[in-house]
């Protein structure tokens, strides 16, 4: 599918690893990266197959992409995913934490440890744990990470709580990484309000579509944050708010 793009990268020869890709704003990562020549690992829990995937596989063309399934909550499953990569492709050089859920509704007397627990596992954990094992070979290849956090991470707010802890942790990991790979590797995160996906869609019917960001626009500063062009940036927690 084609891609409409704000200005050009040139990823070619790189190889982007892509949590999460099955979904709408990791599929959009997927298409932009592939756009700009890289090789993309896409990885996730649902295959490309199925019913709830949005990842689209061009059978033409499939030596720009391969798909890797795993749990990414799971350190084992992490570590043989990223030798699996190495040892197919030889490289990483872009790391993209995509991989993320949404919950909310209960103050935090009322939240089940198991509703936290995912929303820990799912945002945070995952994000660190895909770091930690993709970090050797990054370093080697003075790559780069981002992440996504959320524009509600920066303050508390009524009724999503673990949620906002768990984005906040997100920019907290993305400073610590820019930190302690400085000169190396470049860690940045994006902060989305409202992306327009069809989940989005279903779930807040009557809201104002318009107003919200495409995935796209979100891969596209993404692809920008691991472009040469922005390699005096790392640390940054950078707004992707559109009009939302």
């Amino acid at each position: 599918m084609a891609v409409q793009t704000a200005f050009d990268v040139d990823f070619d020869g790189t190889v982007a690893v892509i949590t999460g890709a099955s979904g709408a704003l990791g599929s959009a990562a997927v298409d932009r990266f592939r756009e700009a020549g890289a090789t993309v690992c896409a990885v996730d829990v649902i295959a490309p197959d199925a019913e709830d995937s949005q990842l689209e596989r061009d059978p033409a063309d499939e030596s720009a992409l391969a798909f890797y399934e795993a749990d990414l909550t799971d350190e084992d499953d992490v570590a043989d995913l990223m030798d699996s990569v190495v040892d197919d492709h030889g490289r990483i050089d872009h790391l993209l934490n995509i991989a993320g859920t949404w919950r909310g509704g209960d103050h935090v007397e009322e939240t089940d440890i198991e509703e936290f627990e995912l929303l820990l596992n799912v945002n945070l954990k995952t994000a660190f744990l895909a770091s930690k094992h993709a970090l050797p070979h990054l370093q080697e290849a003075e790559g780069s990470i981002v992440s996504i956090s959320a524009r509600s991470s920066l303050e508390g707010g009524e009724g999503d709580g673990p949620y906002r802890i768990t984005k906040a942790g997100i920019r907290l990991l993305t400073e610590t990484l820019a930190e302690e790979n400085r000169g190396t590797v470049r860690a940045n995160c994006v902060m989305p309000s409202v992306i327009d996906t069809p989940m989005n869609r279903e779930m807040m019917p009557d809201a104002d579509h318009d107003e919200w960001v495409d995935p796209l626009e979100i891969a596209d500063v993404m692809a920008f944050l691991c472009s040469d062009g922005a390699a005096v940036t790392s640390g940054a927690a950078v707004p992707v708010y559109g009009e939302a």
